[in-house]
């Protein structure tokens, strides 16, 4: 389990969703600098930033090339990595594909599963979300096949001009961009990553479980020492969670002054 302690005055950050290039590039270009405005802003205290998947719409790391594009994000995530502020990644449903881009060029470790860390005593479970808990049924059998070795040997064959054109064009066409299908709160029992939470807590307990995936910013205590957090989207609500070494808020970004 990965530990840290916070500086008096530093905080730690989460997001997740961005959707970057979808649906189209230039769609997405203004809330892709809202998105870096705010990395800006919170390098002056950021100690740690956890970036929870789906960055980008649509990822896939050839050997030699990687989607073009995120300009501005990538150069400003350089920059806060350079500057020591610990970056760490988890893939989502929408950029499985990672392989080395984010490690070697910006110092960024890169999760492909759901990690447990400590924070000024504070512990948490995090990660995407996605294929976890008892349902998203779909979604785990279409994971297997990205995930599959063959399928993504037979995938790097594709010209990249192709292979990124089909892979934007399935992304958006899965409606997986939007989120308008998961932005509908169904109720704490049918929500199964808070059924997934309460499972977890049989056996090992942590004070926060922090999620991206559902796109609907969320706030549920799962009983008197734990609570679940889902962070919603930069697509709609332009929310993140801050922890200030003794309490973790869900927070708004006004995104009339950026």
């Amino acid at each position: 389990m990965k530990t840290m302690t916070l500086e008096q005055g530093k905080k730690v950050y989460f997001a997740s969703d961005n959707h970057l290039g979808a649906p189209t590039s230039a769609q997405s270009l203004p809330r892709e600098k809202k998105f870096v405005a705010w990395l800006d802003r919170i390098k002056a205290d950021a100690a740690a930033i956890y970036l929870m998947g789906d960055l980008f719409d649509f990822w896939f790391e050839y050997k030699k090339v990687v989607p073009k594009g995120f300009t501005r994000t990538l150069g400003k995530l350089a920059e806060l990595s350079d500057a020591g502020i610990k970056i760490t990644y988890f893939v989502g449903n929408h950029d499985l594909w990672m392989n080395g881009y984010f490690e070697e060029e910006l110092n960024i470790p890169v999760f492909h599963a759901p990690q447990r860390i400590t924070i000024n005593d504070t512990s948490f479970f995090i990660g995407h979300g996605d294929g976890l808990g008892p349902g998203d049924k779909g979604f785990k059998r279409m994971k297997k096949v990205f995930t599959n070795g063959l399928c993504k040997w037979l995938f790097r064959w594709l010209h990249p001009d192709l292979g990124v054109q089909l892979g934007q064009y399935m992304s958006v066409s899965n409606k997986m961009i939007s989120g308008d299908g998961d932005a509908t709160f169904l109720g704490e029992d049918k929500e199964w990553l808070v059924q997934y939470a309460k499972r977890k807590l049989e056996t090992q307990h942590s004070d926060y479980f922090v999620f991206g995936h559902r796109h609907l910013p969320l706030e549920i205590q799962l009983n008197e020492r734990s609570k679940y957090i889902n962070l919603g989207d930069w697509i709609h609500y332009y929310t993140y969670a801050v922890f200030d070494g003794e309490k973790l808020s869900l927070e708004k970004l006004d995104v009339q002054s950026h």
